[in-house]
């Protein structure tokens, strides 16, 4: 078959399976987060952890919990790590050091997933299964349940109550995660993925010599990582390994777990405001968006200059041959569309306008669709400033789903969209400034800066890709990275409760002939718009330093 025609099948395939689960994950999803009914199981966690399952907290106690339960999953994390050589099942690994255990332990709880390190050489099955695997499954909990209290923030009115962070992290976790990953994880197993408990085990190949060959409960973790939009890989390689990606049937199931709960998200979202015309309207700017870049990414990839291009076929520098470009574009956009940041091609490798999309999928916010959660609510606060942009031209007091959107809600939208940029352009500036750090780009020139840029990018947006020429294994990079992925996952989230409990407190507004009809295509296309003027040009002058820069010397 035609390489084209089957990249085409498969991304169609693709859109048709999200479409079949947009609906009833997006109303399991609506039932879940709303049932007064708490499982047995639950019950028993809740005591043991005193909870009242019934109290709804105001936005700040929300915060409180979100805050204290990160913090206790870094430190605990962290001291796992350190604590490897004297573990069940270290297979003989040394403690993991200070700074890169606190790199790690930050990376994980953020759902970010940068690893500074090669998994199958550094981590023991117990800190893979215990540490790293369970913050796949928290993390991705934690996103969701932060959208869910700005959902209620809309569809509350004359209260502080934005729900039960405790409940909402159990429920996600136990009815919807747990169960979703162990069923992916068989059919994993059943395709060929290595799930065991052996160390590495030597094996004579077929010339007569010997190959250490490292095993480990990868299929599970593979599950959770691509639905949790997590994408930290047991091996170094990540989805490109064989053992833990071997056909083309597991990467195509890996790119839609990584799709599906974030397309099925804004279903929850029409559902519980009680309007879902304007679920419709917020997946329809995701699908665009997603589409858009995998349409690009192709079309660059598939440029031919240069002999060794030509001979190929395609930019096949980097990519797995078992996969080809289609594959390779289609994972790679959506990887950075999301915050799942797996890769199944060495994202460094791409052509320069190919890396420039990948750049920007993340410094759009990666919100088409965006992480497990933190993609609906960054699409949320920008429908916030789209409805605040449209009230100016027509001189007339803003209102999204029956909330007015004053000064107040205003600044807690504008603060979350200036948060990333600015921790992603402070970190690549400080970064360029000191010939040490420099020192750690493998290349020169634009290419080297995007190396930067990507990095920064990369952990602030808590995507945990990277261009994998940059050498980010010293502690200021360590350090610097931490910080970036830490403040770039809790201060959005700080201001994203802030404004669900803004909004909860207000008395509906009615609608009027004067109210912009937010679930329309003209929407769409403002709120479209406004994605990829405010939030894109941002980050301009820092794309035409990089990519723009390389790809026009070529």
């Amino acid at each position: 078959m035609d390489p084209a025609l089957a990249g085409s099948l498969q991304a169609l395939s693709l859109v048709v399976a999200l479409a079949l689960s947009h609906r009833p994950l997006g109303d399991y999803l609506a039932h879940l987060l709303t049932s007064r009914r708490h499982l047995r199981t639950e019950r028993g966690l809740y005591r043991l952890i005193g909870v009242d399952a019934d109290f709804d907290q105001p936005w700040t106690a929300y915060l409180r919990s979100v805050l204290a339960f990160s913090a206790v999953s870094v430190l605990f994390l962290y001291g796992f790590q350190r604590l490897q050589n004297h573990l069940w099942l270290s297979l003989g690994f040394p403690a993991v050091p200070a700074a890169t255990a606190w790199n790690t332990a930050v990376s994980f709880v953020t759902n970010t997933n940068w690893q500074s390190y090669s998994g199958e050489s550094s981590m023991g099955h117990l800190v893979q299964m215990a540490g790293l695997t369970v913050q796949n499954f928290l993390s991705a909990a934690v996103g969701i349940a932060v959208v869910t209290a700005l959902i209620r923030g809309f569809a509350r009115s004359r209260t502080d109550r934005v729900g039960n962070f405790w409940v909402d992290v159990t429920r996600l976790t136990l009815r919807l995660l747990l169960p979703v990953s162990v069923v992916f994880a068989v059919v994993f197993v059943a395709c060929g993925m290595v799930e065991n408990l052996h160390g590495a085990v030597q094996v004579t190949t077929m010339s007569g010599g010997t190959q250490s060959l490292p095993g480990g409960p990868v299929a599970t973790q593979e599950a959770i990582k691509e639905l949790g939009t997590n994408g930290g890989g047991f091996y170094n390689a990540n989805s490109a390994h064989p053992f833990e990606n071997p056909t083309p049937l597991t990467n195509w199931l890996e790119i839609y777990l990584l799709l599906v709960i974030s397309f099925s998200l804004p279903r929850t979202f029409g559902t519980m405001v009680g309007d879902r015309r304007q679920g419709h309207a917020i997946v329809a700017v995701m699908a665009l968006l997603w589409i858009a870049s995998a349409s690009l990414l192709t079309f660059f990839e598939r440029q031919h200059e240069g002999t060794a291009l030509q001979a190929a076929g395609a930019a096949m520098e980097g990519k797995e041959v078992r996969f080809g470009i289609p594959a390779s574009t289609l994972f790679a956009a959506s990887t950075t569309s999301t915050s799942t940041g797996a890769v199944n091609s060495v994202h460094d490798s791409y052509s320069p306008l190919g890396g420039g999309v990948l750049l920007f999928n993340m410094m759009l916010g990666e919100i088409a669709p965006g992480g497990a959660g933190s993609g609906l609510y960054g699409m949320l606060i920008l429908a916030i400033v789209t409805v605040f942009v449209a009230g100016l031209m027509v001189g007339r007091t803003p209102e999204y789903l029956g909330k007015k959107l004053g000064s107040r809600e205003i600044k807690f939208a504008s603060l979350y969209i200036l948060a990333t940029p600015a921790l992603v352009l402070i970190g690549t500036g400080t970064a360029m400034t000191f010939p040490a750090e420099r020192a750690a780009m493998l290349n020169s020139g634009p290419h080297g800066f995007s190396e930067v840029l990507y990095a920064f990018t990369s952990a602030a947006n808590n995507n945990g890709s990277a261009f994998a020429g940059l050498t980010a294994t010293s502690t200021w990079w360590n350090t610097a990275l931490g910080l970036a992925m830490l403040f770039g996952r809790l201060l959005p989230m700080v201001f994203v409760l802030a404004l669900a409990g803004s909004l909860a407190r207000q008395s509906p507004v009615p609608v009027t002939a004067g109210t912009l009809p937010t679930h329309r295509p003209l929407f769409v296309g403002m709120l479209t718009g406004v994605v990829l003027i405010v939030v894109g040009l941002t980050y301009f002058p820092s794309l035409a330093l990089g990519p723009l820069a390389e790809g026009i010397r070529r």
